[in-house]
């Protein structure tokens, strides 16, 4: 084995760049901008150009090099393959074959929500742990499996998307994947502000969000940690809902460790006690107890878990 790997997550704004030791110690961290025009024909060749710099500026072989693990907002296959990624402007995208090409190294690919749930349970809230279900609420909802230390991926590169199983048959709102009734309706930031207002149209309850303009998630979550009842009611069922549908994973996958992770896990104990509860009372006897914790790594998780990949 080299001495070194590469880890790298894409994202539309930025490329995060790790070089790690094989043992998993962080190196080096930097980014770089994602150059997102032209159908984003230059973000993978960016980051080739920021690896190869990283080599040379350092003085490492690449025969020292094991590889380079890349993580993308998309549905990677098990050969590497993108078949769209809309955030970057891509269509179909041979993301390992670029990457070798370009750099002469070893590649891997995956999606980045199922990579950083590698990452956390490789070197953060579920290490040591095997079979993780890790969950990002965002903006919207992100997912990864990861089973017998593997990324579960599926055949159409689609595994972990936790965010779009159905939870409400009967929600008429759609989701932006086009369906209706998905987890991210419910429990990502956007999600979170809308069932907070529809929680204040059908509640007569005082509450400090009726004040606001503009209510965030950071609102309702800062209030429901001071018990406001409005943001109370509506944690209730954004915890009932997470709750809920990590109690039918748990079933399929049965995980040692579940991992909350993204922004609105910043919430932090309040919200997975939320969470716990709900999941106790519907998940299967035997995974009543598996510990649900807050992800540690951050925004590192991807490259973290991207390293990992190669490795």
């Amino acid at each position: 084995m080299g001495t070194y790997c590469f880890g790298i997550d894409v994202g539309g704004t930025t490329v995060k760049c790790g070089l790690f030791s094989t043992d998993g110690t962080l190196v080096e961290k930097w980014e770089i901008p994602t150059r997102k025009e032209n159908n984003g024909d230059q973000i993978l060749p960016d980051v080739a150009a920021a690896v190869n710099a990283k080599i040379e500026e350092r003085g490492i072989s690449k025969d020292d090099v094991e590889g380079v693990g890349i993580g993308v907002p998309g549905p990677v296959n098990s050969k590497g393959e993108v078949p769209r990624a809309v955030n970057l402007y891509w269509g179909y995208k041979d993301v390992v074959g670029e990457m070798e090409k370009l750099t002469g190294l070893r590649a891997k690919a995956g999606n980045d929500a199922n990579v950083a749930a590698l990452g956390e349970a490789w070197k953060g809230a579920a290490a040591g742990s095997s079979d993780v279900i890790m969950v990002t609420l965002g903006t919207g909802v992100g997912g990864g499996i990861i089973i017998d230390g593997k990324i579960v991926t599926g055949h159409h590169g689609a595994g972990g998307e936790i965010g779009h199983a159905n939870v409400d048959h009967h929600e008429t709102e759609s989701c932006n994947c086009g369906n209706k009734g998905c987890l991210e309706q419910f429990a990502s930031a956007t999600g979170i502000v809308r069932m907070a207002k529809k929680e204040l149209a059908a509640s007569g309850e005082n509450s400090v969000l009726r004040d606001m303009d503009d209510i965030s998630a950071k609102a309702v979550l800062d209030a429901f940690k001071e018990n406001d009842p409005v943001a109370v009611a509506t944690m209730e069922k954004v915890g009932e809902q997470l709750g809920g549908s990590l109690a039918i994973f748990s079933c399929v996958t049965d995980p040692e460790t579940i991992v909350i992770g993204g922004g609105v896990s910043k919430a932090g104990q309040p919200l997975i006690d939320c969470i716990q509860k709900y999941y106790k009372e519907y998940t299967f006897s035997s995974c009543k107890e598996t510990p649900i914790v807050i992800a540690t790594l951050g925004n590192d998780a991807g490259i973290y878990g991207a390293a990992r990949m190669v490795l």
